[in-house]
């Protein structure tokens, strides 16, 4: 279970992050394409663009993968295994695959937005070759959040590490306590016989003795009585 587990997990960390970097690379291709549409429009160039060839196939890769990592997490699912810091790990990939899959509709949802727009402004005949700097910065807020969740999952899978360690300890140290706990109550169950035991010797001690002090004393008596007569 342990080797397949990883071998799973290994493959669906691998692809986590070549989504993420496919996701970049598809928002600044979406970005770019509307742009370079602007400057077609504007040089009555009616070519396909390259841009929008590269965007399809980035978003046919996209999908594909995204079936590929929905696939591994269900095979994940389907090992059996038992314990919170597993579970976790499970639900985290999963968490991982739909901000993924959100992430990518949200970019096709605006770049479909954009072009409209583009098209819009090429009818209007208001269409300009200057680039869209809103693209710019929604492209530095996705690169600051793809940090930001990084570092989220570098540190949560050091907590989890951290958690299984803690585990192992603490069933270490249930395990030497209840061998304790089993070895004092051995002695306390072997306690009374000894006592006991201890009991009947000073018994036999205090009898011996009377027995020793009365032959003496019987004797002495006797003596006396023969020296006397």
């Amino acid at each position: 279970m342990g080797t397949e587990w990883d071998t799973l997990r290994k493959q669906a960390r691998h692809l986590e992050n070549d989504i993420d970097m496919k996701l970049i690379a598809f928002n600044k291709v979406g970005v770019g394409a509307a742009s370079s549409s602007t400057t077609a429009s504007n040089n009555t160039d009616t070519s396909p663009l390259l841009g929008d060839h590269v965007f399809e196939s980035l978003s046919l890769e996209i999908e594909q993968m995204l079936d590929k990592l929905s696939n591994i997490n269900e095979k994940m699912s389907e090992i059996p295994n038992s314990g919170a810091a597993i579970m976790h790990v499970l639900q985290r990939h999963r968490e991982i695959l739909h901000g993924y899959r959100q992430e990518y509709l949200k970019i096709q949802a605006n770049h479909t937005t954009r072009m409209e727009r583009e098209e819009l402004l090429r009818g209007s005949g208001l269409g300009t070759s200057s680039p869209s700097t809103s693209g710019l910065s929604r492209r530095d807020m996705y690169l600051k959040e793809n940090t930001h969740l990084h570092s989220s999952s570098s540190l949560v899978n050091d907590q989890i590490s951290i958690a299984m360690e803690t585990k192992e300890h603490l069933t270490s140290q249930r395990q030497h306590l209840k061998r304790f706990q089993t070895r004092m109550h051995d002695i306390s169950n072997r306690f009374p016989l000894i006592s006991s035991l201890i009991q009947r010797i000073n018994i036999r001690k205090r009898r011996e003795s009377l027995i020793i002090g009365g032959v003496i004393a019987v004797c002495t008596i006797l003596l006396l009585l023969y020296a006397f007569h």
